[in-house]
């Protein structure tokens, strides 16, 4: 028997909801903004927040502005966001109603939330894979602290958290979601996963879009529990969500219960009900309308009409007093615009020793692996996933060979081939206190994953205001040689510097790829490392420089910090028969072979870091030399490269002697195969060597 007082809370929390969404449809023009209200959805949300615990996470979606209410959210904070105002304590005015992220000791966490239908379900799966493996390293005795507010206290199994992700029922037909499905079913991770279904996907119907609904869609999932049930009906959905959380916090093991429920508001306030919807069907949803269901129900319990009359004139009341404080509420302060796009960084300045005495040459494969092996020694929070990593292999290109062997399977293992969830997950071990560094095999199988790295990634630092940056390391194998082919031989920088919110490291040589892995790995924010696989043995001949001695074990570079690897002779520069050679990965051997034809007259410039640009360096040293040229390996128009000559072209337009030249691939869909083929595609140092003879011929 449900206590009557959570009823009657439920009852005062579903008017607040009726009220809050009559108030925004009778102030079409203040409430401007686009919103979705939870009319019809009300019951499973409170049954659902009703449940969870300060040690909780949980990821609403779009609709669960009653489950926020429940969870104890006022109607005056989600106006603030409703109205985007500058108080707004989730998003500063940034992001849309119900688009909550929460971080505190008085209620469940919530991670950034994105507007993209189901793309919620990877990165709260990846809060889930994060609190098992800590709970796994805490119960074997590896690991006493990495993120105290989750560890404390939470040792015992009645205050085990537990992990809610909330989707609509037409999102579930989203590959992500089916990832998430996947790696949850097979970890068995202590999530839930509540799907609401109101028949709706905006105006395509249930029939129209999929063949089953998310129950029997999951079957298919082996080892996730699931249930069915009336999401309209209160007492039932707090029964079922009760013992469906309880045996998800004592058990450990992913659950998908649901809820059927009506959809009596708009699609959202710009896509309205009368659009596409009939006087039928808005009818047959009413008779299931949440409200009257639970107040027939109280009278029946023998609450008497005038206490619930009472209700609801008290939170109408409350409803038009908070709309009106926070409609007056400040607006946001154009100043704080840039805010939050990152958070800052520990590492500024190069230390270390980057040549110690005595120390033999590495390779660049060997240099990222002891990087690692060394942030793993120095770091328990560190783990390192993807295809092909674990103790079997150690990766494709050996890059992760006896990690596993090293630090246990637990912290360096296996996925499958689910780019999306190798990247996404990310966000979610990073909320619970670890710091994943992650593989995609190849660069041309990046863009599966280019979801989530936009949507989830890239934002959450800016649109939560700071609370949740991303610390993650992604790596990434990237570039042609040797005939590797349209599908693994791609350049793919351009791609992610259109990406505002990450940063993209490209070294070149052992020492930088060990110092720039460190950097990158301590940085609080999300860092995509470009490693070219030519580089990797200095098997491409040219490039034996890419071995260097390896650095100490303290050694790092900060990232956004170029590096002068070729300095022309002053006496040339003082002539203007100088010029520079601005470029990164393979470029560097190319444009360092080329200028041996050319002694003293050709200076270097490696940038090491794509973003941040070190443009300091880059405006100086055009400057210098008034002459300039930027290789890149990338197809040339519309590349990283062309932006970057004009940036330089406007900033340096009166030291330029020239204008400045772009030399990269030729602009084909992809690397061809055969070798011949793949040579006349890229640069080279010969064609490289032209450019340079005509930039000082002229």
């Amino acid at each position: 028997m449900i206590a009557t007082d959570i009823l009657l809370k439920a009852y005062q929390l579903m008017c607040t909801a009726k009220a809050m969404a009559e108030t925004y449809e009778a102030n079409r023009p203040i409430c401007k903004y686009v919103h979705s209200t939870s009319r019809g959805h009300e019951a499973i949300q409170l049954a659902t927040a009703f449940q969870l615990q300060p040690c909780d996470y949980v990821s609403p979606y779009y609709r669960d502005e009653s489950m926020l209410l429940g969870l104890g959210f006022t109607p005056y904070q989600l106006m603030l966001q409703l109205l985007a105002k500058g108080n707004d304590i989730f998003t500063g005015g940034r992001e849309y109603y119900a688009h909550p992220n929460y971080r505190d000791n008085d209620k469940p966490n919530i991670i950034h939330q994105s507007s993209a239908t189901g793309m919620q379900a990877i990165p709260t799966t990846g809060i889930a894979q994060g609190i098992k493996y800590l709970e796994k390293t805490i119960d074997n005795g590896q690991q006493t602290t990495v993120d105290g507010q989750f560890i404390s206290g939470q040792s015992s199994m009645v205050n085990r958290p537990i992990v809610i992700c909330s989707l609509g029922d037409a999102s579930v037909t989203e590959g992500e979601v089916s990832e998430a499905f996947q790696f949850a079913a097979l970890h068995q991770l202590p999530i839930i996963y509540l799907v609401q279904d109101n028949n709706w996907g905006i105006s395509v119907t249930a029939e129209e879009a999929r063949t089953t609904n998310a129950s029997e869609m999951v079957k298919g999932f082996k080892g996730i529990r699931r249930i069915s049930i009336d999401g309209s009906d209160f007492l039932q959905s707090y029964e079922v969500m009760k013992n469906v959380v309880d045996e998800v916090r004592k058990e450990r093991h992913p659950f998908l219960v649901h809820a059927k429920v009506p959809l009596l508001g708009h699609h959202t306030s710009g896509v309205r009900k009368e659009f596409y919807r009939t006087a039928e069907d808005l009818a047959k949803h009413y008779t299931d309308d949440p409200g009257p269901k639970l107040r027939k129900r109280l009278l029946e319990l023998g609450i008497t009409e005038d206490t619930l009359i009472k209700i609801e004139k008290e939170t109408a009341t409350q409803v038009e007093n908070d709309f009106n404080g926070a409609v007056a509420a400040p607006e946001p302060d154009a100043k704080t615009i840039s805010d939050f796009v990152f958070v800052p960084t520990i590492v500024t300045e190069e230390k270390g020793e980057r040549s110690p005495a005595g120390r033999e040459k590495i390779v660049m494969v060997d240099a990222g692996l002891f990087a690692i092996r060394e942030i793993m020694e120095e770091f328990p929070e560190a783990v390192l996933y993807g295809q092909d990593v674990g103790r079997r292999l150690g990766g494709v290109f050996r890059e992760a060979a006896t990690l596993a062997e090293q630090f246990g399977d637990h912290r360096v293992f296996n996925t499958a081939i689910q780019e999306a969830y190798i990247i996404g997950s990310t966000v979610g071990m990073c909320a619970v206190g670890l710091k994943p560094i992650v593989e995609v095999q190849f660069a041309d199988y990046i863009y599966p994953g280019l979801n989530q790295l936009v949507t989830e990634i890239s934002k959450s630092c800016y649109l939560s205001c700071g609370k949740f940056p991303v610390q993650t390391l992604i790596r990434v194998p990237v570039g042609a040689y040797g005939g590797g082919g349209p599908y693994h031989s791609g350049s793919i920088e351009t791609t992610l510097l259109s990406i505002k919110g990450i940063k993209i490291v490209y070294p070149t040589n052992a020492a930088d790829m060990k110092g720039l892995m460190k950097a990158a790995f301590l940085d609080p924010n999300p860092v995509v490392m470009l490693e070219h696989k030519g580089l990797y043995w200095s098997k491409v001949p040219g490039t034996e420089e890419a071995k260097t001695a390896e650095p100490s074990s303290d050694y790092i570079i900060p990232l956004g910090k170029g590096n002068i690897v070729l300095q022309a002779d002053n006496n040339f520069v003082v002539d203007g028969e100088s010029c520079c050679i601005i470029t990164y990965g393979m470029g560097v051997y190319w444009a360092k072979a080329a200028a041996k034809n050319f002694t003293g007259k050709v200076e270097v410039v490696d940038l090491r870091t794509l973003f941040p640009l070190d443009e300091e360096l880059i405006f100086a040293t055009v400057k210098k030399h008034g002459k300039c040229l930027i290789v890149t390996e990338e197809q040339q128009n519309n590349s990283f490269a062309e932006a970057l000559a004009g940036r330089i072209s406007k900033a340096c337009f009166k030291y330029l002697d020239a204008p400045v030249e772009v030399l990269g691939a030729l602009n084909l869909p992809a690397v061809p195969m055969n070798i011949i083929l793949e040579k006349e595609m890229l640069p080279n140092a010969e064609k490289v060597m032209d450019r340079i003879k005509q930039l000082l011929e002229n």
